[in-house]
């Protein structure tokens, strides 16, 4: 007999179904109960997609290396662009290069290697696995959390914390199942930058209960004052000079605006870079060597990436002056993010700002999970500043104009 279509639902994967819409499907199911404001021309601050120029000697790196399509790529990248991120990491955490054999792997993104570490970490043999997550946070944890056969857990991320990292949050019982944590520093959405203070803590919890920890650093680049600490360099500074259970992930896509290259990194613990690399042998997660020679152009260059940085610190002083009069704003420690409480449910604030006024930007419940009785993004939004200095300062100050006006409704 010919196999149904409801046959085919009963092999799938059942994991798939604990997904939940990505934050983007929900942004666009809340604004199609509404018309956005024709009068204004759209702009969109929901998305962290960076829209500064790509650097025109990446472009020209990846014209003169096209012969590379002529070859397929090996699964650990080439050595000339693991020594480049090495010396990278050295020379930007002024810390010892890390051994690019061994503790270095260049991957397609931060996404694709934060999600597919946790098919190479969870261990199902183990009774009810557990993946820690920050809340907020970038849904891939959690996605990946599900996919491995673990159950994601919450630390909820809560301004009168000022966004720390509250351990003490989850219970012992928690942390005995915990195989795998994920950090984001800078975070994403709320732009905090961990401390040593912090990173002892976790490096005690992850000796005491045996779990990997996988620190999302894609922001790290963009910064206002000081350079944002790095988990390699806490774990230097801590003498846990072997990064035992510690893997570092970075990209260039926020660093180098191409986000569209798909090109990063993941560094630390040279046993589990191992596992990691036979994984992503059969996973087919090769980088391209025309991206390689590329992302070596990049690595090398710090020139762009202070010109980067130039543009987000003149953005959020402009964005930054124009909303503190009406909203809470607080500059982030790094990142390209705001983010801001709302006088009205985020959803509404969200909704209303886009009708009126062609706004996008994305309500914080979307980014987060209830976890010990709250919702820590409900009344928040996120507000990426990704778009030209002209136009985010035009968004901002719509975004004013309509505060203004809310807040003349609300006091009637």
């Amino acid at each position: 007999m010919p196999v149904t279509f409801a046959d085919a639902q009963t092999v799938m994967n059942n994991d798939l179904n604990k997904l939940q819409p990505y934050p983007f499907q929900k942004l666009a199911a809340l604004f199609r109960q509404v018309t956005a404001n024709p009068e204004y021309r759209p702009i969109s601050l929901s998305i962290g997609e960076p829209k500064h120029a790509t650097p025109q000697f990446i472009v020209d790196a990846l014209i003169s290396n096209m012969a590379g399509l002529a070859n397929y790529p090996t699964t650990t990248g080439s050595d000339a662009l693991r020594s480049t991120i090495a010396c990278w990491l050295s020379r930007r955490y002024d810390i010892p290069a890390p051994d690019f054999k061994t503790q270095v792997l260049p991957v397609n993104g931060s996404r694709e290697a934060l999600f597919s570490l946790a098919q190479t970490v969870i261990n199902r043999n183990k009774t009810d696995p557990v993946v820690i997550c920050p809340n907020p946070f970038y849904q891939i944890y959690e996605g990946a959390a599900f996919l491995a056969g673990a159950t994601p857990y919450f630390i909820n991320n809560l301004p009168d914390d000022n966004y720390a990292l509250n351990f003490a949050q989850l219970p012992v019982e928690v942390w005995q199942r915990t195989q795998l944590i994920y950090v984001c520093s800078p975070g994403n959405p709320t732009g905090r930058v961990m401390p040593l203070a912090e990173w002892k803590t976790l490096f005690e919890l992850s000796d005491r209960y045996g779990f990997v920890i996988a620190s999302d650093e894609c922001y790290s680049e963009i910064y206002f004052n000081t350079k944002p600490l790095g988990a390699l360099q806490a774990a230097q500074q801590l003498g846990r000079v072997d990064y035992r259970n510690l893997l570092v992930f970075s990209s260039l896509s926020k660093r180098s605006n191409v986000p569209g290259m798909r090109s990063g990194f993941v560094a630390g613990d040279a046993r589990v870079i191992e596992k990691f690399a036979l994984y992503r042998t059969y996973h087919g997660s090769a980088m391209n060597p025309v991206i390689q020679a590329a992302s070596i152009a990049a690595w090398n260059d710090e020139v762009h990436v202070a010109e980067n940085r130039r543009l987000y610190t003149e953005k959020f002083a402009r964005v930054s002056e124009i909303l503190s009069p009406v909203l809470p704003v607080c500059l982030p420690d790094a990142g390209f993010y705001l983010w801001i409480q709302t006088p009205i449910a985020d959803t509404a604030f969200a909704q209303n700002l886009y009708r009126d006024y062609n706004v996008t930007v994305l309500p914080g419940s979307y980014l987060a999970r209830s976890a010990q009785g709250i919702n820590p993004g409900e009344n928040f939004v996120r507000l990426a500043l990704v778009a030209g200095v002209d136009e985010s300062v035009e968004a901002a100050h719509r975004i004013a104009e309509y505060t203004r006006k809310l807040s003349v409704v609300n006091s009637k």
